[in-house]
């Protein structure tokens, strides 16, 4: 088995994810069987009861693992599923070690982190290559070099180059700034993050220079001295205007090709024709368009809006209209910022409208006169998990006319409470057991034929099994459509449409036709799911709906 380490430098954020992501699919397109895994610094056990504006959205995989969204990357890039295996925090490091130590299991041994806390990281990490019979194991150490929180990574690391020489390369993702009073490059940030890496043991094989444009070869030859390395394993990785493009840009300079000679494998061509077709696809110039308004409550830090809060919704997105040929122009709106008075003039007259996840009261009235303006204005809507809660409470308010309706996660007094606690979720709050007990990962439900929901999932294959009229979407919540109020919303039109198969917990929502074009609402999250070459179905015929208003 051959191990691939990619650390980071400089600043965060700097795209070891998405270096982790393209390496892998570049190995893989070789032929090779790849496994990546992801080692956070945080003492969380998962990312859950992470705040998204802190640390961006968690990726929800398929077993219920709530994980960072560079999981994410992984799977569009390799279109496989990720889960626990995949992920590692060093709280999950430090509570293994610790239940370990009072099972007695290290016989009497006084527990340190060297080299327990170690060789728990290394061998989560032969874990995971066994266990998916990999070739190579691609691991990406969180945060940047010279941090006090994962100094054990780098341990761990340098332990098992030492134990498989020949059989482990480490790549050093760093920034190199271009300050504009200066008008060049300046290398200096990396050197000094070379530095750091070196005083723990650890050289290098090859930097990913993370820059606005390339270096010149001046300044890759003087970088490298400086770095004690050769100038061909320096790479360049320049802004881009998608991130599909990197492994390619990777692979114009030969970067699969020289790790599999470093790690003394057969060199192998990688097929990467379906990925160009999908950067023709992307590039290619879009005759329609659609103005989408995404009301949510995540978007705002300070004077500057986030992407990454809401990423694997603005990712389906685009998956979706790379494929339909739509250009997609995304307006985000604050959620507290919407009011009765102002709903008009600043949500305006868009082609579809969207609110997605959240939790708590914070913005939810702003959401759901949002769900209740796309209903009245004839837009086509979509809501996600939280958005089809507010979507229904909005309904119950507007339609059915009962003005005090909510959902008891805002409003445990209300007399209508239209969502409430899923009842095997209530021993989990009375116990304040909070993270990873909600509904999580993929449920089967089952979808009534002559629906709206049923039409979207059978257009597309892949997404249901027709003969059981069967789906299943990732999950990620506590709270539900109180099935009690089921017959009144019914009167007025309000269809449940899809319905979970076990505990007939409702799934999907919508209404009919002759209510309106499309106002569609699901519990799972479509967005998990999406793929650049397989996108969601439900994204798909939501921004058909948006076209055809447009």
């Amino acid at each position: 088995m051959k191990y691939i380490f990619i650390s980071g430098g400089v600043i965060s954020g700097i795209g070891k994810g998405l270096t982790t992501a393209s390496i892998s699919l570049l190995l893989k397109s070789c032929g090779y069987q790849v496994a990546p895994i992801k080692f956070e610094n945080y003492l969380n056990l998962d990312a859950g009861t992470i705040n998204p504006v802190e640390h961006g959205d968690p990726f929800l995989c398929e077993d219920g693992t709530e994980a960072d969204m560079d999981i994410g990357s992984y799977e569009k890039f390799l279109d496989e599923k990720m889960g626990r295996l995949n992920f590692v925090t060093m709280g999950q490091i430090y509570k293994t070690v610790i239940e370990k130590e009072r099972r007695h299991e290290y016989q009497g041994e006084d527990v340190e982190a060297i080299p327990h806390i170690t060789d728990e990281v290394n061998k989560r990490i032969k874990d995971l290559g066994e266990k998916t019979k990999a070739d190579i194991v691609v691991i990406e150490l969180g945060g940047t070099a010279g941090e006090y929180q994962n100094i054990l990574y780098y341990e761990a690391s340098r332990i098992l180059t030492l134990k498989n020489r020949g059989d482990v390369i480490h790549i050093h993702v760093s920034y190199v700034p271009v300050p504009k009073h200066l008008g060049e490059p300046k290398t200096k940030p990396t050197q000094l993050s070379v530095k750091s890496l070196n005083s723990m043991g650890i050289q290098p094989d090859f930097i990913i220079v993370r820059s606005e444009k390339y270096l010149d070869q001046k300044r890759l030859d003087r970088f490298a001295l400086f770095c004690n390395m050769q100038a061909e394993d320096i790479i360049i990785n320049p802004d881009v205007d998608n991130i599909y493009q990197i492994p390619l840009i990777f692979h114009q300079q030969k970067l699969e090709e020289k790790i599999l000679k470093k790690l003394n494998l057969p060199v192998k061509k990688p097929n990467l024709n379906q990925w160009i077709k999908l950067i023709n696809k992307i590039k290619k110039p879009k005759k329609k368009q659609v103005n989408l308004v995404v009301v949510g409550k995540y978007f705002n830090t300070g004077n500057y809006q986030l992407r990454d809060s809401y990423a694997a919704l603005f990712d389906a997105i685009d998956h979706a209209s790379w494929q339909m040929g739509i250009k997609v122009k995304n307006i985000w709106i604050q959620a507290e910022k919407i009011n009765e008075s102002n709903i008009k003039k600043i949500v305006g007259h868009p082609d579809g409208l969207i609110v997605p996840i959240g939790w708590g009261r914070r913005g939810a009235e702003g959401m759901i006169l949002a769900s209740s303006y796309a209903r009245k204005e004839k837009i086509p809507f979509l809501g996600l998990c939280y958005g089809m809660q507010l979507a229904t409470v909005a309904f119950a308010r507007d339609v059915l006319g009962w003005k005090d309706a909510d959902t008891t996660e805002n409003n445990p007094q209300t007399k209508k409470p239209v969502i409430h606690l899923i009842p095997s979720q209530k021993k989990y709050l009375q116990e304040k057991a909070i993270g990873g007990t909600m509904r999580l990962g993929g449920w089967l439900a089952t979808v009534k034929k002559d629906t709206l929901a049923y039409k979207i999932y059978d257009q597309y294959d892949g997404f249901i099994d027709r003969k059981n009229f069967l789906i299943s979407e990732r999950h990620r919540h506590r709270y539900e459509f109180n099935n009690n109020y089921l017959n009144d919303f019914e009167k007025k039109g309000f269809i449940v449409s899809a319905q979970s198969k076990n505990e007939g917990l409702a799934e999907i929502i919508e209404l009919g036709s002759s209510l309106h074009p499309f106002y569609l609402g699901t519990q799972g999250h479509p967005e998990y799911k999406s793929r650049p070459f397989k996108p969601h179905p439900i994204f798909l015929a939501f921004l058909d709906a948006c076209q055809k208003r447009h």
